[in-house]
């Protein structure tokens, strides 16, 4: 048994820059960081194109931000909680650079600014292509220097540890359910351990291995989101996935690397097989309208063409500023050969992000006691129906520091729960065929992508339901009778991700921002956030 006074699951951006937070305020206090692989592998890891900020007044300005963000979010965002995120991130902005996170500046010192689909001004700050790695760097560093924050590496969280542990009956009805630590499988040591803690932070990241096609990483299993669910605390808004728009087009290859939107807010164009510009057709922004937008463009234009791919143009951009801006992405290109200077660049919408999740209030506060959840796992009402781009880097910062300063004080009023029993794995045995375990995570990911993708129907969504319960009933089976490993926990999150995706997506009757349903071609009057 392990005990902890904050235990953060998750080692991006909001993970590690809580951590940082809670450790320096509280010196004496000991703060544990779990991750399910290497440290600097996660989401955060993978984000090219930068964070949104106001940091230029005479140009810019908060108002501009928040409309922005309003009309991305398609009527569903908490304007409270977009004033809160855009009027504090500059100030976390600031911090993370004080951290000793670099954006690229020009010869006169000031910082670049992009420009990315749905924003109305150049707000973007960034570190080439690569501002999740560099913001990554930072904070792995800050965090090595601060001597009461430990990391666990290669540890995967199993379940939250509530009264369900304790023998009582908990329903999504039961008040004051609470959070005590969680069960978890250490890798190195091939045991599951009891981690208790005062206060625990999810900061688990993404989901987009649900699909068969997705820019995120292997690790993106939506763990967190779905330990939440078993638990019985609030789920919401998981129908709305971000497909982005621009994946580079390589058959058979995920994750898929991500052709950032920077490259089309620098003067990327996007063209048919027919070497037109199509988005002309489909909204007066162009190549810049939210991502919704271009991806369902997208998506149209293959259908109508008959092609599973469209071209980014970048041949008449400037060859130098571009390798300057982009050098990861000029590089990836050339090595399957491919010059952005002289051919198109093959790309085609892929999963993304997820913009709904474990439901959080203003403070980052589950509905579970002691319970937090900040970044892509959290919905904390800022993205709505759709995200803005660059915007989910801000919301991890601002998020994670409202967090800190909630739980600071929490952590004081909270003791260990040590009559919680050790995992009892009794009359489990060794799987005789992992088939069994992958060919269902294959079936997901087939489903998900055909079924519940860019565009939906209400008989797909019936039909995913139909095959989520069959695969759900055989992964439940497997999970009681054998040993627990990394794959079959991540496999049977996943299904209850997809799960979670159909459910809320039948229950919107109506095409709003990233959920778009032929049978429900308008949006209605009734502007509702569905809670599960």
């Amino acid at each position: 048994m392990l005990q902890t006074d904050f235990l953060v699951i998750g080692s991006g951006v909001a993970g590690l820059s809580y951590a940082l937070k809670v450790a320096r305020h509280c010196p004496d206090r000991k703060v544990l960081v779990i991750t399910k692989t290497q440290a600097d592998e996660t989401n955060t890891k993978y984000a090219q194109g930068g964070i949104a900020g106001v940091t230029d007044l005479e140009r810019d300005s908060f108002e501009k931000h928040i409309e922005d963000t309003l009309i991305a979010g398609d009527g569903l965002c908490n304007p409270a909680v977009v004033e809160i995120v855009v009027r504090e991130g500059p100030e976390r902005i600031r911090e993370i650079i004080d951290w000793g996170t670099r954006f690229d500046k020009d010869d006169e010192g000031d910082f670049k600014l992009g420009k990315e689909g749905g924003h109305s001004e150049f707000r973007i700050l960034h570190h080439k292509d690569v501002t999740g790695r560099e913001l990554e760097r930072a904070l792995l560093e800050a965090v090595a220097r601060q001597k009461n924050i430990e990391i666990i590496k290669h540890c995967f969280v199993i379940d939250i540890l509530t009264q369900h542990h304790l023998g009582f009956l908990i329903t999504k009805s039961t008040p004051d359910i609470e959070c005590f630590g969680v069960y978890a499988l250490n890798l190195q040591t091939h045991r599951i351990e009891k981690i208790l803690a005062r206060v625990t932070l999810l900061a688990t990241g993404g989901n987009g291995q649900a699909y068969r096609t997705t820019t995120n990483p292997k690790i993106a299993t939506g763990d967190g989101v779905a330990m939440v669910y078993r638990a019985k605390g609030r789920i919401e808004n998981m129908e709305f996935i971000q497909f982005h728009p621009t994946a580079l087009f390589e058959p058979s290859v995920s994750p898929c690397f991500l052709i950032t939107e920077a490259v089309r807010g620098d003067g990327g164009i996007l063209r048919n097989k027919f070497d037109e510009a199509f988005m002309v057709r489909y909204d007066p922004r162009k190549d810049l309208a939210p991502r919704d937008i271009v991806a369902r463009a997208i998506d149209s234009e293959m259908k109508r063409t008959g092609t599973e791919n469209v071209y980014l143009d970048c041949r008449h951009m400037h060859r130098d500023r571009f390798i300057e801006h982009f050098p990861n992405i000029y590089k990836k290109c050339l090595s399957i050969g491919i010059d952005i200077s002289e051919s198109q660049i093959p790309v085609a919408p892929a999963a993304h992000y997820s913009c709904g999740g474990i439901k959080a209030d203003e403070w980052a506060r589950t509905s579970i006691r002691n319970l937090y959840a900040c970044g892509e796992c959290a919905s904390t009402g800022l993205h709505g129906a759709n995200r803005l781009a660059s915007n989910s880097l801000l919301e991890a910062l601002v998020f994670s520091h409202r967090c800190y300063l909630d739980s600071v004080s929490a952590v004081q009023l909270n003791d260990f729960r040590t009559d919680i029993p050790d995992w009892n794995a009794q009359g489990t045995t060794e799987p005789k065929e992992m088939i069994l375990i992958t060919q269902s995570l294959k079936e997901l990911q087939l489903l998900m992508s055909d079924y519940v993708g860019i565009v939906r129907t209400n008989v797909r969504l019936q039909r995913a339901l139909k095959r989520l319960d069959l695969l759900h009933e055989e992964i439940e089976a497997l999970y009681e009778t054998t040993v627990i490993s990394p794959q079959l926990c991540e496999t049977r999150n996943l299904i209850t991700i997809g799960y979670l995706i159909v459910k809320e997506a039948q229950f919107r009757h109506e095409s709003r921002g990233l959920h778009y349903n032929t049978d429900f071609p308008l949006k209605s009057d009734l502007l509702q956030n569905i809670v599960l």
